[in-house]
Formats: C-alpha cells, structure tokens, sequence
C-alpha cells in the first residue's frame, strides 16, 4: 500500500512540475515550501483513507466471518428443527392412526349394534306378520283336498265362456248365471232344479247391472255380487243384488290387471274367489307367464287384508280355486287334458305338494272357463265348453299348525 502511494506521489509532482514556470523563475523558495505543504497534506490525506481501508476491511472480514458462524449455526438448527419436525410429523401419523381405528372400532361396534337392532326388529316383525296371518285365517277349516271325487254335468249351453255359482254364504237355493266373459245381465234362478230345466216354473229373474264385467272371476258372498270392471283394469265392483245398485268399489295396488290370469283363460285378468276364510282375489304378478299372487280382501270395506307371491305361475294354468285358505291351480297342456293339480301355495306352510296324492279332474276335451269352490256345500261349480259341471270332493283334516 505504502509503495502504491508513493507512486501516486511521484506521478502527481511530475505533473504539478509540467505547469511550473520555466527553471529561471523557480526559484521562489515560498512557493517551492508551499508545494511541498500540499504534498504533505495529500500524503496525511492518502494515508487516512489508507487506514480507513484496513479498518473497513478488517471490520467486513469479521462480519463476513461471524455471518458464516450464524449460517453454519442456522444450517445446524434448520437440520435440528427438521429432524423434529419430521418426528412430530411420525408421531402425529401415528396418532391419526390410532383415532382411526378407535373410530373404526366404534363405527363397528355401532354397525353391529345396529345390525342386531335391525335383525330383531325384522324378527319381530316376521313374527307380528305371521301372528297377523294366522290370526287373519284363523277359521274353524282344518281340511284339505284329497281328490276329485265325482262329475255332475248340470245344464248345457251354447256359450264356451261363463260362470255359474251359489251365494257362498247365505243358505239360500238361488243359483246365478252369468253369460259371457264381458256382458252386463245377470240371471237369478229360483233354485238348482229351475236352472237345469227351461221350463220350470217361475222363471228366472233378468237384471241388467249398470256395468260389465270382464272375465269369468265373479263370484256372490253375503248377497253382493263381485266382478271385475270391464272398463278398467283392476278395478273390483261390488254390487248389490237387490237394490240394483254399485254398493262400492275398490283398485287392487300393484299394477293388476295387465296379464291375464291363466294363459288359457284368454279373458280372465282377475279371478276372484270365496272359501271358509272370505273374500280372495287371484291375479297375474308382473312380465310375461309369471307367478301368480293371492291378495286377501276384507268384503265389506274392500280393503286389502295381505298379499302374497306364490311358486305358481300362469304358464298352462287354467283356472284355480281356494279351500280352507289354500289355493289349488289347475293345468293342463295346450288347453286340453288332462286336467290337474300340480301347484298349491297354503300361507300358513301347513301343507305342500308333497302332502297331496296326484289331483286329477275327470277327462274333459277343453280347459275350464271358470272353477269356483264353494264353502257352504263343498262343491266346485265349473265351465267347460259350455257345460255348467259339479265337482265332488274328497277332503281330510290338515296337520296342525306348531
């Protein structure tokens, strides 16, 4: 540094001396002191700010060095403090960890809970159901279907669709001829015999019902007839029989009416029937040649009592009937014969198809129009090809209910 400054001294006379008067005037001796001075304070100068250098650069050295202390002691922290981090960011892992299968421990327990609830809840309800079914068929009819017995052709007539019947209730000796699977007149014979001779006297009764029927499923309990309306497709009329007037309607739920009953009953969208426990109607679950499904009907106020679905289907079924609160659906290949039981559906499981001996109807050339049990005279009333047929049966007492 020293060195450097004396070079800037020597430069700086050399060019003070480039503006001094020639040799023959310098030789003022003020002036030549006076120059001198200057240089003396340019050196004095020079060397302040020489000092000031050093300390400036001793003082940035020290802070240069105690900054790199502090990153060294920051990158020590940084590493300390990730490391911690990194630990507590495992612990909280592991605490979230053991919340969840607290939680999951709890949620199950409460599933199970809740699935327990849920198991009993529809274990009472199944028993309350069948407590309500029992108690629904709760009538003094024990038996069960054992055989057709006999045949009794009672009248003839033209008409290959119809149905004939008794009140199924009422002790009286009126039968009731309706012709036709759509028709609106009603024909009250005074009694079996003035039904099966023309001439008989009196003659019957001729009533015109305000609306047709449709199908052969009408039957007649307590005095009221029961009919499908023909201009709808699952709405029951009943109708009063002796002052000739709808007495009430009802709509059975579930899309009834859209398929006939039996495939070989072409006009039969809803069968209804009687037996020692009501009121019955049988109709067609949904799609094509599908099962059958039992609907129990309180009669006086038309509601629905319960439904079922059974194993029957309408595929070759023909007709059907119910005894004792079971239902017997007859089949037969192709609309011909032979004529027989081969499914039964008992709500209360009391029998089943293995319970029964082979049910055959005598040999008839066509399948039946209509097959109505009758609970009052344990007869069936049926239409064949025209015929209006008496089936005799052969029952026995059922197990009894456990």
């Amino acid at each position: 540094m020293t060195v450097a400054l004396r070079g800037a001294s020597a430069l700086l006379v050399l060019f003070l001396a480039a503006f001094l008067p020639p040799p023959q005037r310098a030789q003022d001796p003020a002036m030549v002191h006076y120059i001198y001075q200057r240089f003396r304070v340019l050196e004095q100068g020079l060397e302040k700010c020489t000092q000031a250098t050093r300390a400036y650069i001793q003082e940035f050295q020290e802070f240069s060095k105690n900054i790199s202390v502090m990153l060294g002691r920051c990158q020590t922290y940084t590493s300390e403090y990730k490391s911690a981090v990194g630990n507590l960011a495992l612990r909280v892992e592991r605490a979230q960890r053991e919340i969840d299968y607290i939680q999951y421990l709890r949620e199950a327990d409460e599933c199970i809970e809740s699935e327990d609830k849920t198991l009993a809840e529809m274990l009472l309800q199944e028993a309350e159901e069948e407590k309500k079914i029992r108690t629904l068929l709760n009538a003094s009819c024990d038996n069960m279907l054992m055989g057709i017995k006999s045949l009794k052709i009672v009248k003839k007539m033209m008409d290959t669709h119809g149905s004939w019947m008794k009140d199924a209730v009422y002790n009286s000796p009126k039968v009731y001829l309706l012709i036709g699977s759509r028709n609106n007149t009603v024909w009250e014979f005074a009694n079996i015999r003035a039904f099966m001779e023309d001439n008989t006297k009196p003659a019957p009764r001729k009533q015109i019902l305000t609306l047709s029927w449709q199908g052969t499923g009408q039957v007649i309990y307590k005095g009221f007839l029961f009919f499908h309306n023909q201009a709808t497709s699952n709405e029951i009329i009943k109708y009063n029989l002796q002052k000739r007037t709808v007495e009430d309607r009802m709509l059975l739920p579930g899309g009834v009416g859209r398929a006939l009953v039996y495939q070989h009953s072409p006009s039969t969208y809803i069968d209804l029937a009687v037996d020692e426990h009501g009121l019955w109607a049988i109709h067609s679950g949904p799609g094509t040649h599908s099962h059958l499904v039992l609907t129990k009907i309180e009669p006086g106020t038309l509601g629905v009592e319960h439904s079922w679905d059974t194993p029957c289907r309408s595929q070759d079924a023909e007709a059907s009937f119910l005894l004792c609160g079971v239902l017997y659906v007859v089949y037969s290949t192709g609309g011909q014969g032979p004529h027989r039981i081969t499914c039964i559906y008992d709500p209360l499981g009391t029998i089943s198809e293995e319970d029964l001996p082979n049910l055959f109807f005598p040999k008839r050339p066509r399948s039946h129009s209509m097959i109505h049990y009758n609970p009052r005279d344990k007869q069936l009333y049926a239409w064949n090809e025209g015929n209006q047929i008496i089936y005799k049966l052969q029952t026995k007492r059922k197990l009894p209910l456990k």
